[in-house]
């Protein structure tokens, strides 16, 4: 995965987290676990898609 896109990740993961945090301070605790399940949705996502560009730049080396 490139730089700016592992940035970009990075950045939005830190994001959700902190909405997070905001909304659990503001004890919206629907709103906290909605932000929670979109981070554990975005960190998968970049996982896979972490993947399959490793898998895809294996597949030009051979």
């Amino acid at each position: 995965m490139n730089k700016k896109l592992s940035l970009l990740f990075a950045f939005g993961s830190v994001l959700l987290l902190c909405a997070a945090g905001a909304a659990l301070s503001y004890r919206q605790a629907w709103l906290a676990l909605l932000f929670i399940v979109l981070y554990i949705g975005f960190v998968g996502f970049g996982f896979v898609l972490k993947s399959k560009r490793n898998k895809q730049k294996q597949g030009e080396e051979h």
